[in-house]
């Protein structure tokens, strides 16, 4: 498998990177069978794992620390802080209090001395970000994280944090981490130039668009029922008009994607990897099977042909459903529209 330098770090990553989401309670609840999932996809020539303490509150971070065993200086190692972690509301968030503290949790369950990149999982309005980015700074010099990123920032806040770097001596945020598909293609207005404008490795998670990109959302067959979907109605819902117009675009995909000769996972995962601003796209398997599926995707080729009958079916720069964005305007909320 080739490899991708993440953003000006010098440090070389797969262009699948390995999403753990899905081991724990969230997904797979069997920890020998989701350890054996990444021993897979390492052997498959992966380098790159990205989780989160937020996953099964912990639970996710434990088990790829359990399949590092062995096996953790071959690893590119990515975790994230901000999701709460229990009932205190200080068990949240992107402050110095709460980071310092978290990423002792983090280290435990990961049975390492260090992160390779550690990102803030989504923007905290009421935290400075010069508050944030000074605890990390703090994290790299004392060699526990090499180096730090950021998770479903919009683009202002992206420029943000470089300047506040810049400004304030701080490390800086070398990657984003945002939402992007077929289905979900609103980064590629602004936050894919602003990273690339600012050297930014870009690792988008989701590039099946939470399961619609599997081959299973078709117009004529049965709805598939998911925990996910369950937890989320608002992104699959088909009472929502946005979601109708997800199915239809899966469907149309799903057919292009046959005349091509390829699976629609190879074809969604291999879009997402050929944007130049791109560096890895993070998959999250839940099943050996899935894993399986997903291999490969980076050796697929898309012609310039058929990514015109892509911008056909979905318009660049679009999201169908506001929902899958990852992150909503908190500006946008009633209260902070009206006095």
């Amino acid at each position: 498998m080739e490899h991708r330098s993440l953003g000006r770090t010098g440090v070389q990553v797969s262009p699948l990177c390995l999403g753990a989401m899905m081991f724990g309670a969230w997904g797979n609840r069997d920890h020998d069978e989701s350890i054996r999932i990444i021993h897979a996809a390492l052997d498959a020539g992966i380098n790159f794992i990205d989780t989160a303490d937020v996953y099964a509150r912990g639970e996710s971070e434990e088990i790829v620390g359990k399949a590092l065993a062995d096996r953790r200086d071959d690893v590119v190692l990515a975790t994230k802080v901000h999701g709460p972690m229990g009932d205190d509301p200080n068990q949240y968030g992107n402050s110095r209090r709460w980071i310092i503290r978290e990423v002792e949790d983090s280290l435990r369950r990961l049975k390492t001395d260090w992160i390779d990149l550690y990102q803030i999982h989504r923007p905290e309005p009421d935290t400075d970000i010069d508050e944030t980015l000074g605890a990390l700074t703090d994290l790299v010099r004392q060699g526990k994280v090499r180096s730090i990123g950021s998770s479903t920032f919009p683009p202002s806040q992206i420029v943000e944090a470089q300047w506040v770097a810049r400004d304030r001596g701080r490390e800086r945020f070398v990657c984003e981490q945002p939402p992007y598909s077929l289905l979900v293609r609103g980064i590629e207005a602004d936050v894919l130039p602003t990273c690339a404008r600012y050297g930014m490795g870009v690792i988008p998670w989701s590039p099946l668009a939470g399961g619609w990109l599997s081959g299973r959302w078709r117009k004529g067959a049965d709805t598939p029922q998911s925990t996910r979907a369950e937890r989320m109605p608002a992104r699959y819902d088909l009472a929502n008009p946005a979601n109708q117009r997800k199915l239809e675009a899966a469907d149309a995909l799903g057919r292009l994607a046959d005349e091509a000769g390829m699976t629609l996972i190879q074809m969604a995962i291999a879009f997402v990897i050929n944007h130049p601003a791109v560096t890895a796209a993070i998959i999250g398997p839940r099943t050996m099977e899935q894993l399986e599926s997903q291999l490969g995707a980076e050796e697929v080729v898309l012609d310039d042909a058929l990514l015109d009958r892509i911008d056909e079916i979905v318009a660049p720069g679009s999201n169908l459903n506001v929902a899958d964005a990852g992150w909503q305007n908190p500006a946008l909320r009633p209260e902070a529209r009206r006095r």
